[in-house]
């Protein structure tokens, strides 16, 4: 319990900023926004579409990373963004993430939230998480206490100090690592893990957060077959609940959870539909999967 306390206090002094969950150790009150308040989770997808990215485009240093990209994401879809290297990927999740602030074009969450002028904090609290390829946990810690790290809480001093679980919160760790499938290794510590096993607990600290939109970064990169194939069964059944955007160069993988894929190619979308739609694109083809 010592040893716990005090990676809480460590979190209190901040974290480094590539950690997926590394706005956990900022005080989880509602968020404040631009002349609007909203607390986490409540988004308004009247529409139906959670994230707008319109006409965005990113330099740097004379170098378009994205170029008048336009790309929609619908209230609990999974999606694939696919594309070769320096096609835009990442600098697109840094965007919708509050990293990378684009100079020109439109970032929104729901109808009212603008990731524009948002900080990377008050993109967290909205509900957008984000999972990138190396999996940082905690090592020292069980898959137990990685996901009682990464609650939504107050972390002001004195409540970490007082932090006691509620059957509620006792609940949702317990369902969360039902849902990622490490139920049996709850009290084992991270750094025993599998590799696999790793990434889908760094995906359980995601989940205990809340977040309306998953950014999920290379997952499959280097597992097993078997740890593929329950990859895929947890993010197509996250899918629904949340709204899942997948970045893989994996196409067998890819196939696997594909319900629509987006084909990304210096800075701006060079296809998208189903798969067989994008493996059969003759530029598709040229540009990437020819390799």
């Amino acid at each position: 319990m010592n040893n716990l306390r005090q990676t809480w206090q460590q979190l209190q002094q901040g974290m480094r900023r590539d950690r997926v969950f590394d706005f956990i150790a900022e005080n989880r009150m509602p968020f404040r926004g631009q002349g609007h308040m909203a607390l986490p989770g409540v988004v308004d997808v009247s529409h139906g579409t959670l994230l707008y990215l319109e006409n965005v485009s990113v330099s740097f240093d004379g170098f378009r990373a994205l170029n008048n990209l336009t790309l929609y994401i619908d209230d609990g879809e999974l999606r694939c963004i696919i594309g070769p290297n320096g096609a835009g990927k990442t600098t697109m999740m840094d965007v919708i993430t509050g990293k990378t602030r684009p100079d020109s074009g439109n970032a929104f969450f729901g109808q009212t939230l603008d990731l524009t002028r948002m900080s990377e904090t008050d993109i967290a609290n909205a509900g957008i998480g984000r999972k990138f390829q190396k999996p940082t946990v905690f090592p020292r810690h069980s898959a137990f206490e990685n996901l009682e790290l990464a609650l939504q809480a107050d972390r002001r001093p004195w409540h970490t100090m007082r932090h006691r679980l509620t059957p509620t919160q006792q609940l949702q760790i317990e369902e969360t690592l039902h849902t990622i499938g490490l139920l049996a290794e709850r009290d084992r510590p991270a750094a025993l893990l599998s590799h696999g096993q790793k990434q889908w607990l760094e995906i359980g600290m995601l989940l205990v957060q809340n977040p309306r939109l998953l950014l999920v970064d290379e997952p499959v990169a280097g597992m097993t077959h078997q740890e593929m194939e329950q990859t895929a069964q947890l993010l197509t059944h996250l899918a629904g609940r949340h709204s899942v955007v997948v970045v893989e160069h994996d196409m067998d993988f890819v196939r696997s959870i594909a319900r629509r894929v987006t084909v990304l190619h210096e800075g701006s979308v060079l296809a998208e539909g189903t798969m067989d739609e994008v493996q059969n694109n003759p530029r598709v083809v040229e540009v990437y999967l020819g390799e």
